[in-house]
């Protein structure tokens, strides 16, 4: 049986991006091989026969969606799943990045107990989600924070598919491929949709930065590591066990 191959690894045989093999997807235009929903791939000889016969010009072709009108929550539905990866829109643009690592879902499974630990007696109404959830902040910015708490006093952004709208804290965990779109990208994005609380993780560093929004700008309130003391001025309950967040088993 010929082995099925996924829209990267069909991209890379007809020289074309991804993009464009989601495009011909949508439109029909090459034969597909439905897994389940949003689950494609495909079989190269019988897109390798569709275009010997001439069913399908094989060219990049200018992308359906220009700067201005972007990617939208609709398109964004629209895309096939791939395994091993995770997407976004940031301003419009589609963020196609690899699945966390295993040291990342380590770290985020620690930190959230802790929180959750903390959030339900500060706020027993609120609730703490974990990625991968889709957050829409305006049509064209859905992201998938690591970690984000909802507070009680903002529930009715919870719909079933989704967070529409700010959430209380959004927390980003970084890795060597996303340094800077967590630190200036996706910090902008959060800052114009008005959430109060993003914090930074550096699992390289060990260390946590807490930003607080005042006067419509995110001021560095908290920025600690292994060994340090976490207080934070909103939430002076909260001890975090840093060590404990940040420790690696010897193999690693």
């Amino acid at each position: 049986m010929e082995k099925l191959l996924t829209a990267q690894e069909l991209a890379e045989i007809l020289d074309l991006s991804v993009d464009t093999i989601w495009r011909y997807t949508r439109q029909k235009k090459i034969p597909v091989v439905e897994l389940g929903e949003k689950q494609y791939r495909y079989e190269k000889e019988a897109v390798l026969a569709a275009l010997a016969m001439g069913k399908l010009s094989v060219k990049e072709e200018r992308s359906e969606y220009s700067k201005q009108d972007g990617y939208t929550y609709e398109d964004y539905l629209k895309i096939p799943e791939e395994p091993g990866y995770r997407f976004e829109i940031l301003e419009g643009f589609l963020i196609k990045e690899p699945s966390p690592s295993v040291h990342h879902q380590r770290l985020s499974r620690e930190l959230g107990c802790q929180l959750k630990t903390f959030f339900d007696d500060f706020d027993p109404e609120g609730e703490l989600f974990f990625a991968p959830l889709d957050v829409t902040l305006t049509t064209s910015n859905v992201l998938q924070p690591d970690i984000l708490f909802v507070s009680g006093a903002r529930k009715e952004i919870m719909c079933k598919e989704r967070i529409n709208g700010a959430c209380d804290l959004v927390i980003e965990i970084m890795s060597p491929t996303n340094r800077r779109k967590d630190r200036l990208h996706k910090m902008e994005i959060y800052r114009k949709a008005g959430i109060p609380h993003y914090w930074l993780i550096d699992p390289e560093e060990n260390t946590l930065e807490s930003f607080m929004l005042r006067n419509g700008s995110y001021t560095l309130v908290v920025a600690v590591g292994t060994g340090d003391d976490f207080t934070h001025p909103e939430f002076p309950e909260l001890n975090l066990d840093l060590d404990k967040i940040f420790h690696r088993p010897r193999s690693e």
